[in-house]
């Protein structure tokens, strides 16, 4: 090979290279701005399993049968069993068996967890849709429906955090370093596994 062929062979390896450098250390300017309090406010959302982030509102699983009835019950069912989509309740003892049921009242470990799925991705059609107090509503029902809290029990950020959830000690501590900020801001720092 020539020196001209091993120079026009450098140049064609080096060039794209030294472009991508270039492009990757200039700076950007001029693009976007800083959000304002009131747009960080609105994706602001984050639900701490200890509560924190839960807004004011109140909610019972009376109130909340009928929000359930109108909104939830074309994909769950009219008592949670039935599906076609995910099956919220029931499943209690059945972790450890060979067909396990995972639903709100057998798997999830918070409550809180429960408000902040409702709140931001249901009903599935108008996904965010709800306001605080029939999402504290329905929140409420699905406990109820799971025997967790009483008919007439308020749901608020009082007393939501306080629910114990059958299977809140069903979880494993998750030994990866990047999972320590959880339990920091009021997580769990533990897996999606459960023994139970």
């Amino acid at each position: 090979m020539g020196t001209r062929s091993a120079i026009g062979m450098l140049v064609c390896v080096v060039a794209p290279l030294a472009a991508r450098l270039a492009y990757t250390q200039a700076p950007v300017s001029g693009l976007g701005r800083a959000p304002t309090a009131e747009e960080l406010r609105a994706i602001d959302i984050e639900i701490l399993p200890d509560g924190r982030g839960l807004p004011a509102g109140s909610g019972t699983a009376e109130q909340g049968k009928a929000i359930y009835a109108s909104r939830c019950v074309t994909c769950h069912g009219a008592t949670g069993r039935e599906g076609p989509q995910d099956i919220l309740v029931g499943g209690q003892g059945t972790l450890a068996s060979s067909r396990p049921l995972k639903t709100v009242g057998s798997y999830w470990p918070y409550a809180t967890t429960l408000w902040d799925y409702v709140n931001r991705a249901m009903p599935f059609d108008h996904p965010g849709t709800l306001p605080p107090d029939q999402v504290y509503a329905v929140t409420a029902y699905l406990l109820y429906l799971n025997a967790i809290v009483g008919e007439r029990d308020a749901m608020t950020q009082t007393t939501l955090p306080l629910v114990k959830m059958p299977n809140r000690n069903g979880f494993v501590s998750d030994p990866r370093p990047d999972t320590s900020h959880a339990t920091k801001l009021g997580g769990s720092g533990k897996s999606g596994r459960s023994g139970r």
